[in-house]
């Protein structure tokens, strides 16, 4: 049976509900992600923690959802989930694009009522928003994204040479990146009175240590920001050592 507490919305993968939860996390994937990349996360919980990812359109269960390639809109609409749910301690964690996405929907929920906003966010392999460039990658063949995909690495980006899922595949990734492109050019949240902490592979091609660490510009409240070895994904690599540090800081604000 479903605990009635549970987060009943299209936009969320509860891997396992929990009654009355004490902390909820809320995942935000990455650009062509899905909320699969989090499955393992809620086994490594304490008790009565609850693990969701975002389940972007277009991809998975939602498969046959449209798109969205504007991040206003894409925030707008996870925002007007997750609000109603708020009255349980809350953390956000992105990676990548799902740290931006994180940040603009974290922003979003302040701003409509600041008594209802993460206790923290967690941002993983992404730059802070001022920081980021347009780098066309939305403007790439499609021979083009999937080298560029696949040079990041991450799971599952061998099946990237599959004909047949890269005709699945293919339209979130583009899509995705198109979002970014045009996000990185446009507007963004403002800063927030969230603990913030910036986690980055030292060898990812994308952002510098210093991007990253502008994060700390992004929030009233304390910052910290912490390297591991490894590229973009490094997030795979070092997933037992994150989430324990994840857990510890989480903990000590509950």
């Amino acid at each position: 049976m479903v605990p009635s507490s549970a987060l009943r919305t299209p936009w969320l993968r509860t891997f396992q509900p929990v009654a009355s939860p004490r902390a909820r996390i809320v995942c935000f994937p990455h650009a062509g992600g899905t909320a699969s990349f989090f499955r393992t996360w809620h086994p490594a919980m304490p008790e009565g923690w609850e693990v969701s990812a975002v389940r972007y359109p277009g991809r998975e269960e939602r498969i046959i959802d449209p798109l969205i390639g504007d991040m206003t809109e894409l925030a707008e609409q996870i925002a007007d989930a997750l609000a109603p749910h708020l009255g349980t301690p809350t953390a956000f964690f992105g990676h990548s694009m799902g740290a931006s996405v994180a940040h603009e929907v974290a922003a979003l929920l302040a701003a409509r009522d600041a008594t209802k906003t993460p206790v923290a966010l967690f941002v993983s392999g992404r730059g802070a928003p001022h920081r980021l460039k347009r780098v066309a990658n939305g403007d790439l063949t499609d021979e083009q994204l999937l080298a560029t995909v696949h040079g990041l690495g991450g799971p599952g980006a061998e099946l990237l040479r599959d004909p047949e899922l890269q005709e699945l595949v293919l339209p979130p990734i583009r899509s995705d990146y198109e979002l970014l492109d045009a996000y990185a050019a446009g507007p963004k949240a403002p800063a927030v009175s969230i603990p913030i902490t910036a986690y980055y592979g030292e060898s990812d091609p994308g952002p510098s240590a210093e991007d990253v660490r502008a994060w700390s510009e992004l929030t009233t409240a304390p910052f910290e920001a912490r390297s591991f070895t490894g590229g973009h994904f490094f997030l795979v690599d070092h997933e037992v050592e994150v989430i324990g540090d994840f857990r510890r800081r989480l903990g000590a604000l509950l």
